[in-house]
């Protein structure tokens, strides 16, 4: 069954003129279910009982079961649900000084088979509906009621490429964003994509004020191809033109995710490459310590040795951080946990 979340704003109101009611009545269930945060229909104890017969005969509510929780020593929290056709989903809240954040899945697997990615390990089974990725949202929202706090910033950086599920995710992130939804404003949430350029151009126009990131991971095609195998298909050239035209519409600073590789990324060479290439445009990079992943060859720098990278970049006028590690007692890869569940044998 279709869930309730699948619905913003205007659409729930639309719904709700299509039934032959007032379009108030589609603002009193979008209030009940993101304002009052209510588990079951019946709970919306100010519809008729009658409307409230149809909405149970139709749509759920949650269409997630929690699988199994994981909570390192630093609070962050790994959610691994499973859907209801059986497919599993990882989402992550993670705890920083300016709040608390969740990094939500938009599909089941990844078909961007990037090398160093355990997301990437099972291809992808279906994009995820905007319904299930707001549920996670309020999965998390509704744990952080217990205790009287709240979601402060979402990222769109779990399992999938949030651009191979556009219509989805622009529809998730207008129910999480509305006034009348949770309300988390648009600068607290951030989108990251692979370098899929067609839809960079789409998301360029559509002139939101939501974050953009690129997962860069190399400064030159040549790598960049054995990492990341997009790049084959949008090279950095056409990846680079098309974020110069989001810059230049929406007058917005760019982040660009680099993981930073033991001996793939990380010599001096790369970092002076990196600052040539992104030379001129509002950006910072984010320098990502790698999380290990058993069936990747893959090893993460050490502190110093990120260290170096860092100052290379800054030598070279090139704003950058490097990410603090979040989580590295449980299975902080994205994707790990739930790649872990299948070979279990539970899930798809």
């Amino acid at each position: 069954m279709q869930s309730l979340y699948d619905f913003n704003y205007e659409q729930m109101q639309q719904f709700a003129l299509d039934c032959g009611w007032k379009a108030f009545r589609g603002h009193q269930i979008f209030q009940w279910l993101y304002r009052n945060r209510v588990d079951e229909i019946d709970e919306m104890t100010n519809l008729s009982l009658e409307t409230r017969e149809l909405l149970k005969s139709r749509f759920i509510i949650n269409p997630l079961k929690l699988i199994r929780k994981q909570v390192s020593h630093d609070g962050t929290t790994k959610f691994l649900f499973q859907l209801e056709d059986g497919a599993l989903l990882e989402s992550v809240m993670m705890i920083f000084d300016y709040g608390k954040s969740i990094c939500v899945s938009s599909q089941v697997g990844c078909n961007m088979g990037c090398a160093f990615c355990a997301s990437g390990l099972t291809k992808k089974k279906r994009n995820l509906t905007s319904g299930e990725m707001v549920a996670q949202v309020m999965y998390v929202q509704k744990e952080l009621d217990k205790t009287q706090d709240r979601l402060s910033h979402i990222v769109v950086m779990g399992t999938g490429e949030p651009f191979d599920n556009y219509e989805n995710v622009m529809n998730f992130l207008s129910c999480v964003n509305h006034d009348r939804g949770l309300g988390i404003g648009s600068r607290h949430i951030t989108i990251s994509t692979c370098g899929i350029v067609p839809r960079i151009y789409d998301f360029a126009n559509e002139h939101t004020q939501y974050n953009l990131a690129v997962s860069l991971h190399a400064p030159n095609n040549e790598l960049r191809n054995q990492l990341m195998p997009v790049n084959k298909a949008y090279p950095i050239e056409e990846l680079m033109k098309a974020l110069t035209y989001y810059s230049t519409e929406n007058n917005r600073r760019l982040t660009f995710e680099y993981i930073l590789l033991k001996g793939v990324n990380d010599k001096p060479s790369h970092a002076k490459e990196l600052a040539k290439l992104l030379k001129g445009l509002n950006a910072y990079v984010n320098l990502i310590p790698y999380n290990s992943v058993d069936e990747k060859h893959f090893k993460s720098v050490t502190h110093d040795e990120a260290m170096i990278f860092y100052d290379m970049l800054m030598k070279n006028h090139v704003r950058c951080t490097i990410r603090k590690e979040h989580g590295n007692d449980i299975d902080a890869a994205c994707g790990q946990l739930r790649i872990k569940e299948i070979k279990k044998g539970n899930g798809e």
